[in-house]
């Protein structure tokens, strides 16, 4: 139910991450709502008091431990539907606190690397706080002029991606067929997996769930409506296209990971298309369920800009290469 009238719960959700990378997560106790699954510590905010006094109460109260949310970092803001009960789950980032998280109200808790955690277990709503904490900020696009006969080439450049740092790549090859796209996904397949990176497939559901671990799929807008349910297992990623709140929306409904939302600004690749511009993609990103990248006229130069407008970060193709 909501807090009053027609405006959600709003609850506060506090995501703290210790020296060795690992996230602290409670366990709902018996005779509550979602009772057994884990979530983000925090709790909901009084009627009229800050939200940030609000996690600073409930996380003393819950954990034992204070707070200075100065040093909090906006995660991401998640509206959700638990039946009749409509909240906002307010998260935010810390990496430093005062005192030893210990269990005040019963709850169990555990410290995990968030690579590790069984999204399964989680409760639904703060699903997708952890994938905002996996992601990064920056997702690349291959180029879609590539040709077959450049598969050498861009598979030392795409495995040099992943040894530098980056985490997040959509093979997009429209001029090779399946097969070759999906080779190209095998041979770099070890390599992502170690580097805890994610190469997702164009579209082809069937050929990233073959592969399986390290490889994923970004649907088109076109597969979006069509599809009832998530395509793969939580252990690989799902994004998907999406340019308005219904496909928003519904890319939510499906449990993806995360979603483009495009385009935010002129692009040359498609020049008949109206950006949303940044005003627009924050309202809809804010009303999004989930991770959000901004797309179209992006660089990695945009990152913070993206992130205040209430985004995941960036997505682009020849900027990014």
């Amino acid at each position: 139910m909501s807090d009053r009238a027609g405006v959600p719960l709003h609850v506060m959700a506090g995501v703290l991450c210790d020296a060795q990378g690992k996230v602290l997560l409670a366990q709902r106790p018996p005779g509550k709502h979602l009772a057994g699954y884990w979530e983000f510590p925090g709790g909901k905010r009084e009627p009229g008091e800050d939200p940030q006094h609000a996690l600073v109460r409930e996380l003393h109260e819950e954990l034992g431990i204070q707070i200075d949310p100065a040093d909090g970092t906006p995660l991401i803001r998640v509206p959700w539907c638990y039946g009749e009960r409509d909240l906002l789950l307010d998260a935010w980032r810390f990496d430093r606190w005062q005192g030893t998280p210990v269990s005040m109200e019963g709850q169990a808790l555990q410290w995990l690397v968030p690579s590790k955690v069984d999204v399964a277990t989680l409760a639904p709503a703060d699903r997708p706080i952890l994938q905002a904490l996996r992601l990064p900020s920056t997702y690349a696009i291959t180029p879609s002029d590539i040709t077959p006969d450049q598969a050498e080439r861009w598979e030392q450049i795409l495995d040099a991606a992943l040894v530098r740092g980056m985490r997040l790549i959509q093979l997009r090859l429209p001029l090779w067929p399946a097969a070759q796209v999906r080779a190209l996904a095998a041979r770099l397949q070890k390599r992502a997996v170690q580097c805890e990176a994610s190469l997702l497939l164009n579209g082809d559901v069937d050929g990233a769930r073959t592969l399986g671990v390290g490889i994923g799929v970004h649907l088109k807008s076109s597969q979006l409506g069509a599809l009832p349910d998530r395509p793969l297992p939580w252990t690989q990623i799902v994004g998907a296209s999406c340019h308005d709140a219904s496909q928003l929306s519904h890319a939510a409904h499906l449990g993806a990971d995360f979603v483009t939302l495009s385009p935010v600004a002129s692009t040359a690749s498609h020049p008949e298309a109206v950006p949303v511009g940044w005003q627009y993609f924050q309202e809809l990103a804010e009303a999004a369920a989930l991770p959000v990248y901004a797309l179209g006229g992006m660089t990695p130069a945009y990152v913070d800009e993206a992130r205040n407008h209430g985004a995941q970060g960036v997505a682009g193709i020849r900027a990014f290469w």
